[in-house]
């Protein structure tokens, strides 16, 4: 399926996929998905396939466009930047330890190969510094296509060459790493899978995502000549406990405790419903700074009595209660987007001019933030979507809110403004209208990258079954395994598998497992047309008067399980013969849809 949508009169965005002109020389090569081909020792007879990803690199790149002023920030007016500044000045008031401990973000510059090093370990590569043969590793190599693997040897060759330099060790040949063999297209239809969003998969398959993103991130700027540039910060210890100032997966640990399984800050989701339900009409919200005095008050009350429930919500104004998200945000010790890819969000805007390419960035950027960070963006964007929903009765329209909330989350220094802070100031500000206008495409996990999990999941199970072929201990074990499957009687207390795991089911007809019905199972023969949501009202009908009291209320979806996948909540429109098909030993679940 296309996703299409307009900005200023032209398409912006179309879904990743080869029948999608990036519109610049090179760049087909980013989004057609080939795949590699299984390594044979015979390939390596061939060119080294290094040499041949140089050159293709090196044909296609293309120097960096001019950075062009988009329509919306060529016609800011100057009660926007007004806006801007006055907000960065409310902030170095705001603060208790002066502006600029508020205001600055210290970073500590990388030694040569330090990045490469780095990069190589975000991206899952971390064997290829060690020198260990882990399938993991392996298993993501296999599957890159050729852009990526430029991307991949390129950061590995400045990281060799420079221990070379420093002689520190002995360092593997590329060669050994990606072999010489050839690679083949693959091509996945995404409109018969339906939308993923961040929440779908499983946390090991969204590790992945977040490996292949990076490298997928690093080659898509390489092939537009665009450097991608990461911070190195110090580490900034923040408070173990409390509301303000403390580190996300801390704060959301210690919430865990009180509400299990909770995704974003209770103290943020409780100032996020505040202002939902009595501040979305206030005019100038976000704007006009509530009382300092109040705020300070108010924030050292909420820090005694949030966790004992006696804090009184309803003393609380509009004004003040926005003060105090935007204090939350500030006070994070590490930045929402993180301090490593803050320049690379500065990066899309100031390097590349056209707003769909843009927009792919951002989208692949989205899928690398930490789970926390993400989870805690996507709620405040939500939010500040539906401020700006309401502009025709607070007098925040897209770019007074994106003008309020960009200082809050881009560091910038506290001084007098010159033209260089001028244009950060709409860089900034451009990126957060881009994160409100196009959400609900930047959490969606592009297809192209689930496929390329799937086969990394195949990969390490193959490499798996290889390993245990030649386990001697293990063929006894099956050999034994094997003697007593064929002996007349069952031993007591042997385990019998549920139907919906047995193998012997005809090719077409899958087996759905809904342990919260009262048909728990349901054999469902597919057809071309069948959709996740048929399969879901075939069990609504069978189970309607007897269903476990535990799901009444509850959004049930169909799940895809194991097999080349973790987990993977369908979507309702998701064609259930391709998804089998894609997965044919998956196993198929019905169950309460992740909050």
């Amino acid at each position: 399926m296309t996703m299409e949508m307009k900005d200023s009169g032209s398409v912006v965005l179309t879904a990743y996929h080869p029948h999608s002109p990036a519109r610049i020389p090179g760049m087909e090569q980013s989004f057609v998905q080939d795949v590699p081909s299984s390594h044979s020792p015979s390939s390596r007879k061939s060119l080294p396939r290094c040499r041949r990803i140089n050159r293709m690199l090196s044909n296609e790149s293309t120097p960096p466009p001019a950075f062009s002023r988009s329509n919306s920030q060529a016609s800011m007016d100057s009660t926007s930047m007004e806006d801007f500044w006055c907000e960065v000045e409310s902030i170095k008031e705001s603060s208790e330890d002066g502006p600029e401990e508020a205001t600055l973000l210290e970073f500590k510059p990388a030694d040569e190969g330090e990045l490469e090093a780095e990069w190589l370990q975000d991206v899952g590569l971390s064997t290829l510094i060690s020198g260990a043969e882990e399938e993991d590793g392996q298993a993501l190599l296999s599957t890159l296509t050729r852009t990526q693997a430029a991307a991949v040897q390129k950061r590995y060759n400045t990281y060799t060459q420079t221990l070379r330099k420093k002689n520190k060790h002995t360092v593997r040949d590329v060669r050994d790493i990606f072999g010489t063999n050839d690679s083949s297209k693959f091509i996945v239809r995404k409109s018969r899978f339906g939308l993923t969003e961040v929440g779908d998969l499983s946390p090991e398959d969204m590790k992945k995502i977040r490996y292949l993103s990076l490298i997928e991130l690093t080659a898509f700027y390489d092939a537009l000549g665009v450097e991608l540039k990461r911070n190195r910060t110090e580490r900034v210890r923040g408070r173990e406990n409390g509301l303000f100032g403390v580190p996300l997966t801390v704060l959301l640990e210690n919430d865990q405790k009180k509400v299990p399984g909770v995704k974003v800050p209770l103290i943020f989701q409780k100032l996020l419903l505040k202002l939902e339900e009595t501040g979305l009409e206030t005019e100038g919200i976000l704007r006009v700074p509530g009382s300092a005095s109040r705020v300070k008050n108010l924030h050292q009350e909420l820090e005694a009595k949030f966790y004992e429930d006696t804090f009184d919500w309803d003393q609380v104004r509009n004004n003040d209660a926005a003060g105090l998200l935007k204090m939350f945000i500030r006070e994070l010790p590490s930045p929402l987007f993180t301090v490593e890819y803050l320049p690379a969000f500065i990066t899309l805007v100031e390097k590349i001019s056209k707003i769909k390419l843009q927009l792919q960035a951002l989208h692949l950027l989205i899928m690398l933030l930490p789970e926390a960070n993400r989870d805690t963006a996507k709620a405040f964007l939500q939010f500040l979507k539906k401020v700006v929903a309401n502009e025709g009765k607070n007098k925040m329209n897209l770019w007074n809110v994106s003008m309020i909330v960009a200082p809050n989350l881009f560091i910038y220094k506290g001084k007098r403004a010159n033209q260089q802070e001028m244009q950060a100031a709409a860089t900034t500000a451009h990126i957060v209208r881009l994160l409100i206008r196009y959400q609900d495409i930047l959490w969606t996990v592009p297809s192209f990258l689930i496929s390329q999990v799937r086969k990394m999941n195949e990969a390490a199970i193959n490499n798996s079954k290889r390993q245990l072929m030649f386990d001697k201990g293990v063929r006894k074990l099956l050999r034994r395994k094997t003697m007593e499957r064929e002996r007349p009687e069952r031993p007591e207390g042997a385990v019998t598998f549920p139907p919906y795991l047995q193998s012997d089911i005809p090719e077409g007809v899958i087996r759905v497992y809904a342990p919260l019905h009262s048909k728990v199972s349901m054999a469902i023969q597919l057809n071309s047309q069948t959709k996740a949501k048929d399969i879901l009202a075939r069990f609504h009908c069978e189970n309607s008067h007897g269903s476990s009291q535990n799901m009444r209320g509850q959004i049930q979806s169909l799940h895809e399980v194991g097999g080349n996948i973790g987990q993977h909540c369908l979507d309702p429109d998701a064609y259930m013969l391709d998804v089998y098909r894609a997965n044919p030993q998956a196993e198929w679940v019905i169950k309460p849809k992740a909050s």
